[in-house]
This record gives C-alpha cells, sequence and structure tokens, in this order.
C-alpha cells in the first residue's frame, strides 16, 4: 500500500510581535500543514530544538513521499518511520497528528472519543502575555479580559516590576514563564518576591540541562515549578523525578498525541502534574492537543489566540473553558 504526503507551509500573522527571554517573533510564524489520506496535522517547529518548516519538509520528502502498512495501525505506522525520521519530531508530530484525524474520521468519532475521555473535564487555558515594557504588558493584560488565567513571560531585570504593574490592573492567577532566563540563586530569590504578588507557578526557571539546578531552586521555592525545556519525551521524565513538581507536554516537541499520551501516563506514574502546552500555531495543532486535556492539570494552549489569520476553526472557549468540537477527528473546519 502506497500513500503520499501532502504538505503545505503557512504564514501565521501575529496580532502583537511576541517576545520571550531568548528571542522575537516580529510579524509572523511559519508552520507546516500534513495531509495523509484525508487526515490533517500541522508542525509549528522550533530552532531552539533544531527544528524549521524546511527541515520538516525535508523529513517528509525522506519519507519518499509514501510509507506503507495500514494506516490505522498508528502505532506501527509511527515505529515503522522512526529509523528515516528519528529525531525530526515537528515532522513526526505533524504526521502523527493527521493519522488520528484520519482514524477519528474513518470511525466517525471526535479524537476523545477514541481515547474514552469526558470532554466535560477541560481545563482553562492561560492566555500568554510576551515580554515587553512592564506598561506595554500590563495594557496587554487589560485586552485579556475574556481569559481568566494569565501565563507572563519573564526574564529580564524588569521581572518584578512587570508584576507589580500587573497587579495594578488585575487580581486574576498568573503563570510565570522564565524560558530558562534565570540562574538557580536567581531564580530563588525571584520566585520569594513573585509569590508574594499571587504567582501560582513558575515554568522552566533554569537551564534546560540543569536538572541538579532546578532541583535545588524547586527545594527553597513557595511555589511549584514546572519544567518546559528540560523535558521534551517519556524518556526524559525520570530523571526529573523529585527535580520538578510537574512537566509541560508539546505536541511538537515530543513527537505526537501518541508520545505525549505516554508522557502523561509516565508522569503521573512519578506523581507529577501535567501541563499541556503549544507553540504559536493555528486552531489545527490546538485542538489536536485540546482533546488531551480532560488528562492534565494545566491548559497553555493559547497559539490560535495570538494569530489573525487562523486557517482553522476548533476548540472553542467559555469563560476561558476549552469547548472540544464533536466532529469527527481533530474537528476543524477551514475558515475558507
Amino acid at each position: 500500500m502506497t500513500v503520499h504526503i501532502a504538505s503545505k507551509i503557512t504564514k501565521l500573522q501575529l496580532n502583537h510581535p511576541f517576545k520571550i527571554s531568548r528571542r522575537a517573533t516580529d510579524a509572523y510564524r511559519e508552520v507546516i500543514s500534513v495531509e495523509i489520506d484525508g487526515g490533517i496535522g500541522e508542525a509549528a517547529p522550533a530552532k531552539f530544538y533544531g527544528e524549521t518548516v524546511q527541515t520538516v519538509e525535508t523529513a517528509l520528502e525522506n519519507l519518499s513521499s509514501a510509507f506503507g502498512g495500514n494506516l490505522d495501525e498508528i502505532q506501527d505506522v509511527m515505529a515503522g518511520i522512526e529509523s528515516t525520521l528519528g529525531g525530526n519530531y515537528a515532522a513526526k508530530s505533524a504526521i502523527d497528528m493527521a493519522l488520528h484525524d484520519r482514524l477519528g474520521k474513518k470511525l466517525g468519532v471526535p479524537l476523545y472519543k477514541l481515547w474514552g475521555l469526558n470532554p466535560q473535564k477541560t481545563p482553562c487555558t492561560s492566555f500568554t502575555i510576551g515580554l515587553d515594557e512592564p506598561s506595554v504588558m500590563a495594557e496587554k493584560a487589560l485586552q485579556a479580559e475574556a481569559y481568566p488565567i494569565l501565563k507572563v513571560k519573564l526574564g529580564t531585570s524588569c521581572d518584578i516590576e512587570v508584576l507589580q504593574t500587573l497587579r495594578n490592573v488585575t487580581d486574576k492567577p498568573i503563570y510565570v514563564d522564565a524560558n530558562t532566563a534565570w540562574t538557580p540563586k536567581e531564580a530563588i530569590e525571584k520566585i520569594h518576591q513573585l509569590a508574594q504578588y499571587g504567582v501560582e507557578l513558575i515554568e522552566q526557571p533554569t537551564k534546560p540541562d540543569d536538572i541538579a539546578g532546578l532541583k535545588y531552586v524547586r527545594e527553597y521555592s513557595e511555589l511549584p515549578i514546572i519544567a518546559d525545556e528540560s523535558v521534551k519525551r517519556a524518556s526524559d521524565i525520570p530523571a526529573l523525578a523529585g527535580a520538578v513538581d510537574g512537566i509541560n507536554i508539546k505536541l511538537v516537541k515530543c513527537g505526537g498525541l501518541l508520545e505525549a499520551l505516554q508522557m502523561i501516563h509516565v508522569a503521573r506514574a512519578h506523581g507529577l502534574l501535567v501541563m499541556l502546552g503549544c507553540m504559536i500555531e493555528s486552531s489545527l495543532g490546538i485542538t489536536a492537543a485540546a482533546h488531551l486535556t480532560p488528562l492534565v492539570d494545566y491548559a497553555d494552549l493559547d497559539g490560535n489566540l495570538l494569530i489573525s489569520n487562523d486557517p482553522y476553526i476548533g476548540v472553542t472557549l467559555d469563560k476561558g473553558k476549552l469547548i472540544l468540537p464533536d466532529r469527527p477527528g481533530i474537528g476543524v473546519l477551514t475558515t475558507t
């Protein structure tokens, strides 16, 4: 059986320039969509992990535009392409997503029903405020009135000033993401101050490979510590047990829905909290991830809310709570 793969690169236009501690995205974000036998998937690769839309495109071409086997047997199909795609986790994520979408459409059920999940148990998503001048971040927080939880990017000398300014305009729960910007000692000092402003958790305070540093921070932190850049796949989780309170899973980082499910179960076995996160991506990628959220503690699935030209309609929000579509597969509709 020969199956052809079609791909397309799309430029997603940002509503505002988006900045974190190590980089800025000014005008647009490129993503790549994949179609396999009627199923669709998407990858929003990150250079931080060594991938771009071009590397994804090349990885797909290296499959010789086709692969065999029964596409319903997603576990076997993904195992079969492992030797070809190797570390191309963004490419694998798009393929995995497309295969799940195809199977859901074939069976006539949304993804959450494939896994036997209760769609009523989805959490609220946070809404991300990118790094900027404190006054600008406060203005963005005001503009985010519809979202009950804010995720605030930090990692500069103005971190405490940012929280002071935000607390002048909002009393919403705040998650803080330092994106690896702090040293362990600096993290402890800042977390002690941030805790006074009603911050609920801290994401990736230190460098990705500094597990000892994360453990040191956690030992002295008043707030839960969530690993993001330090954890990519299920095999990374055991080393983090005892060093953090939870992990952030992203489909494009781990290689797709199959791996994300495994990560959730491994994390639970180690007593860890689970957040499901995203890159800046369309409602295709966001909705695929959202189908897993009945299994997690936190959702940061707002990438589609940061763009102005979303090609899809999928998961919606009710006062911030993720509302899953009941259409078959991922359940997205095109906007054109």
